[in-house]
């Protein structure tokens, strides 16, 4: 039986098609649910032997939206506390578009990993509104750092945490939050292209989200914000400074991810005299 050129090529676009619809319902209904453990191990000169092994807990890009629900920060929230982190870090977006209605509930389900033996210190996202996210970070336990640094004591050692706001980038921004911090410095940005800056004033590993790993990644075709960024996700290096980027827990625009399931990650500190390096 022969067949038409242009019946082929219908028969064609119509399992593109379907191929497609498919996809996006796998992404829709089963991937974008499918919360994972990124585990990363970062060996720092400047980390004293003292804190060798010290944890880092990352949530980021909660999106806490009518397209994901709290029962989806309680999985995140639960999944990070099991692997009982020394210090919990928030990396910003916790709704979509500054909607209010979802901003209360998405910091008292995170709430809980205050309890984090060093507590937990958040930043804000492009999607955060900085009056009421602050207002409510403060009363879900929560240390909100605008473009701050605070030092914590740890088994005896100082560790210094600078968070840094969305939309702060410039040098003359950023060296009054930076000036005088010490050798271990970790910096938390909601924006991992802040690794430049981190390198810059010698601080050696950021903390970052925002990309949503790609969120959809089609193979052989490269991710839309791939171009924009150092890594979509996991660890990279720029010069002196590393940087860890989450996929994060919730989405954006499309309730959908491909090849890209969303995670929370666990960072440990390992310092380059305890292992030899």
């Amino acid at each position: 039986m022969r067949i038409s050129r242009r019946r082929l090529l219908h028969s064609i676009a119509a399992t593109g098609i379907g191929l497609g619809t498919g996809t996006l319902a796998y992404g829709a209904l089963y991937e974008r649910h499918q919360l994972t453990l990124a585990r990363h191990t970062v060996t720092l000169q400047a980390c004293p032997s003292a804190l060798d092994g010290l944890t880092f807990g990352l949530i980021t890009d909660v999106h806490h939206s009518a397209t994901l629900s709290a029962s989806a920060i309680d999985a995140a929230v639960q999944l990070l506390q099991e692997q009982a982190p020394d210090i919990v870090m928030l990396g910003g977006d916790y709704v979509s578009f500054g909607d209010r209605r979802f901003l209360e509930p998405a910091l008292e389900r995170l709430a809980p990993l205050a309890r984090a033996p060093h507590g937990a210190f958040a930043v804000l996202g492009n999607h955060d509104d900085e009056r009421e996210t602050a207002t409510a970070m403060k009363r879900a336990g929560l240390t909100l750092l605008r473009d701050e640094r605070t030092r914590l004591t740890i088994r005896g050692e100082s560790i210094d945490l600078v968070g840094l706001r969305f939309w702060t980038r410039r040098a003359q921004e950023l060296s009054p939050v930076v000036r005088g911090a010490g050798a271990l410095s970790i910096m938390l940005a909601h924006d991992p292209r802040r690794v430049l800056e981190a390198d810059r004033f010698g601080i050696p590993l950021v903390l970052s989200g925002h990309t949503h790993g790609g969120q959809i990644l089609l193979p052989g075709a490269r991710a839309v914000v791939g171009r924009k960024f150092p890594v979509l996700s996991g660890m990279a290096t720029h010069g002196r400074a590393q940087v860890c980027v989450s996929r994060g827990v919730g989405t954006v625009y499309l309730p959908v991810r491909i090849n890209c399931p969303p995670d929370v990650s666990l960072v440990t500190l390992r310092s380059a005299a305890a292992v030899g390096v």
